[in-house]
């Protein structure tokens, strides 16, 4: 990538990393949970409204804890997006269940809550629902069907931290809930996710399986006099200099996402007329959403035209990508999964999204990608 170049995404600092940093290490206690976990876990628990919150190494392993605390077995089936990171299905897997890929929503490209009711069996044991691109799925409508079917509802919100639904905070719908502050994330610590729970009764479980299967947290609480083996779990606690990384993130998610979604306006501003014209599908959040800017996409119409205006700008020395395979079409998701009803807007979705550069800091840079952008548009116009 030439220093010209305008990436997808760059990790934003806050300014304050290094000094939390610093506070980490002079404390000598450099092995988590510590004071800089506890401040971010409070941090979350207040913004999602939850009994509970951990920071873990990742999403992944927060859709993993989840799958346990659910006691998902051989045999159980788990509905969900086919349009999503592997994650999602992965942790279901590793349990010995079976992931049930469903079509996702045309405007939205989050799971499609009737295509999610016409694949519930009676071995269906939970929904995860993903937050694409940041907006909140429709959490209403998929909390109906999981109380009249008895089911766990998860929220894979790994793209979603600061928006809300309703009024609702993303997190604060599931059972349970997953963020990831991955290095591509608004809010991020490099590597880095956290689990919420918001059913009291998997609270003590989750610390437990947290920390290595003990009851840890209970010594520490000073509840028995030695912690020892209790339960299924693994190590999924992160060192306090990851810990002070994310304080500062957090400190500043407010400012993050407003500076996120006004570069998403700037975009939706300037291409609006062209996707009027029928160049391509620009997003269109409900509007009882309220997003965190993560994603600015562009649907085209077909995939020669998704490589038509990926190539044209790679020439102008920026960088715009898809977004999923479809699990349901991908080696491993015909090996462990299977897919219910129709996949045609997944399909489509997958063949024709590409996503626009978006971070806090692009600057003039985005009008290099819009003007690219409507230069592609106009020679499509002069062909015609």
């Amino acid at each position: 990538m030439n220093s010209g170049s305008v990436p997808l995404n760059r990790v934003h600092l806050t300014g304050d990393e290094l000094r939390h940093i610093g506070e980490a290490i002079a404390s000598g206690a450099l092995s988590g949970p510590g004071a800089q976990s506890a401040y971010c876990e409070a941090v979350i628990r207040r913004a999602v409204g939850a009994p509970w919150a951990a920071i873990v190494p990742s999403c992944t392993a927060a859709l993993e804890m989840s799958a346990v605390l659910l006691d998902l077995a051989p045999g159980d089936e788990v509905v969900m997006p086919s349009f999503t990171f592997v994650s999602t299905a992965a942790a279901v897997v590793l349990r010995g269940a079976v992931p049930i890929f469903v079509d996702v929503d045309p405007v939205t490209l989050n799971i499609c809550p009737e295509a999610a009711a016409a694949a519930v069996t009676a071995r269906t044991r939970a929904i995860f629902a993903v937050h694409y691109a940041g907006v909140v799925a429709d959490m209403d409508a998929l909390a109906r069907l999981a109380r009249a079917r008895g089911l766990a509802l998860v929220e894979d919100a790994a793209q979603a931290y600061g928006s809300t639904r309703g009024g609702r905070p993303a997190g604060s719908f599931g059972t349970t809930a997953c963020f990831s502050f991955h290095g591509t994330k608004n809010v991020t610590s490099g590597e880095g996710g956290a689990l919420v729970v918001n059913d009291p009764a998997l609270v003590e479980r989750a610390g437990i399986l947290r920390d290595r299967g003990t009851d840890r947290e209970r010594f520490l609480r000073g509840q028995v006099n030695a912690y020892s083996w209790q339960d299924l779990g693994s190590s999924q606690i992160v060192s306090e200099i990851t810990a002070a990384f994310l304080r500062a993130q957090l400190d500043h998610a407010d400012a993050i996402r407003a500076d996120r979604l006004s570069i998403w306006q700037g975009y939706a501003a300037a291409l609006t007329e062209p996707a009027r014209q029928g160049h391509f599908r620009i997003p269109a959040p409900p509007p009882e959403t309220e997003h965190n800017g993560h994603i600015f996409f562009l649907m085209l119409p077909d995939a020669r035209s998704r490589l038509s205006l990926g190539e044209h700008l790679a020439r102008r020395g920026i960088v715009a990508a898809p977004q999923y395979v479809p699990l349901h079409s991908s080696p491993a998701g015909r090996r462990f999964g299977r897919p219910s009803g129709p996949m045609t807007v997944t399909d489509h979705a997958a063949d024709c999204l590409l996503r626009l550069p978006l971070w806090v800091g692009l600057g003039g840079d985005q009008n290099r990608v819009i003007d690219g952008v409507l230069d592609w548009c106009a020679g499509r116009r002069e062909a015609a």
